[in-house]
């Protein structure tokens, strides 16, 4: 009998910029929140949580059946969010593995978590994730795509993660690779990662993910054929829910 040591959490609140509420923004008749743990679920790597700053998302989540962990609506992100439940659901540090899945994301494949556990067990690294090549030039310019420097061996689906930038990387002719919003850590990692200051690299870019390489952590990055878009607009949600209903 396989072992589950892989503990599945998606952090979530309702105060989203661009979004408000986002969350709980119905899809076919569910919240969006509902449409990515059913996913989550679907995957069968183990347990999954959803971590929220609010009771509504908590509510939510228990009328569908769910596991739902209230935690401090001030956390600086959604790391901490995650790690805060995870302490909370598993004091005794059962689960080795934990990942990291983003709230707006309802299209998400389900085998994209098990790449991800996968990446990282085969790889020894602190971090694991997810990428794919990208196959537009609007893409490759567009900032909100986030990019990623990696060099794959041939025949290799798994690399170590080198950079992550909002400028197209690297320089020169071959891929581009899009970043896709899924982490995969192992406990000690997670835990050493909220409890870095941000660098000043992450602040620069935006991006938390350099706050792990340049203190250390490895990142390996499994390659997929495509990313689930995300939510963070209305437009985004109108388009999320035309895939969702043609599916």
């Amino acid at each position: 009998m396989e072992v589950k040591d892989a503990l599945i959490v998606i952090p979530a609140r309702m105060a989203a910029t661009r979004l408000p509420g986002k969350p709980l923004a119905l899809i076919n008749n569910e919240p969006m929140i509902v449409h990515v743990w059913k996913k989550a679920c679907q995957s069968e790597v183990g347990p999954v949580i959803v971590a929220c700053g609010d009771i509504e998302i908590k509510e939510t989540i228990e009328k569908y059946g769910g596991k739902a962990i209230l935690t401090d609506p001030d956390l600086p992100s959604g790391s901490d969010r995650v790690w805060r439940a995870a302490q909370i659901y598993d004091p005794e540090g059962k689960f080795n593995i934990i990942v990291n899945v983003q709230g707006d994301q309802p299209t998400l494949d389900p085998s994209h978590i098990s790449r991800t556990v996968d990446a990282l067990r085969d790889s020894g690294s602190n971090m694991s994730t997810l990428i794919t090549p990208i196959n537009n030039q609007r893409e490759i310019s567009d900032p909100s795509v986030i990019k990623v420097a990696i060099d794959f061996q041939e025949n290799n689906k798994v690399a170590t993660a080198l950079y992550f930038s909002r400028n197209p990387i690297p320089h020169g002719e071959g891929p581009v690779y899009h970043h896709v919003g899924i982490y995969g850590f192992t406990r000690p990692s997670l835990k050493k990662f909220v409890s870095i200051k941000p660098s000043e690299l992450e602040k620069r870019e935006k991006l938390e993910q350099l706050r792990a390489l340049t203190n250390g952590l490895s990142i390996s990055a499994y390659m997929v054929e495509h990313s689930p878009p995300s939510v963070d607009t209305p437009e985004d949600l109108e388009r999320v829910k035309m895939i969702l209903e043609n599916n």
